[in-house]
């Protein structure tokens, strides 16, 4: 328990007796390197945080290609529950795969609306989840239509340190809208600047 609430802490920065009240309904598992862990049209009932690893979330279109859409490291939250399923039937709207061996924190989206019913700071806690969601959606949709290839790059890799060395470079091309061709011409324009 103590390990847990010790996640718990680096990753959402609640008060110890916050923690603990969370630390009551989160399961910790391992999910394996590759393992598309919540599914597209599966349904999901739950709220994730990463304490260790990294995933991404991504769609098939309709030739069967998956287009990233978000990447989540270690102590970050998943996509709230809301955001990711719909709201009629539970099902998920997308797939949420793990790019590394991860450590991973379950609870209900129900356990998460109870505590924020009770406890201030759970509540704001998650309010500013899905604020920070809705922020970096809006972002990225800006970005797409009025930044360069070259400037979204530059922007992935403010926004995620190092996690072009870490991930394939597919998954990265499909999340800022080009082939991977293109994203190798830009890196390799980017590294004789």
């Amino acid at each position: 328990m103590e390990n847990l609430i010790s996640h718990l802490n680096k990753t959402l920065y609640l008060s110890l007796n916050s923690s603990k009240k969370l630390a009551e309904v989160i399961t910790v598992s391992d999910i394996k390197k590759g393992t598309t862990f919540i599914k597209e049209g599966k349904i999901d009932k739950n709220e994730y945080l990463i304490f260790d690893g990294i995933c991404r979330s991504y769609v098939v279109n309709a030739k069967g290609d998956d287009i990233s859409l978000s990447f989540y490291v270690s102590n970050a939250a998943i996509s709230p529950n809301v955001t990711r399923t719909k709201l009629s039937n539970s099902l998920s709207i997308l797939n949420i795969q793990a790019l590394t061996d991860v450590k991973l924190a379950t609870f209900l989206s129900e356990d998460l609306m109870q505590l924020m019913s009770s406890n201030r700071e759970i509540e704001l806690w998650g309010n500013s989840i899905l604020q920070n969601e809705l922020l970096q959606k809006v972002a990225k949709e800006i970005n797409q239509i009025s930044m360069s290839a070259e400037d979204r790059l530059l922007e992935f890799r403010t926004l995620y340190p190092q996690l072009e060395n870490m991930i394939p470079h597919s998954y990265i091309a499909s999340y800022l809208g080009i082939t991977n061709v293109s994203l190798s011409r830009i890196r390799g324009r980017l590294s004789t600047k």
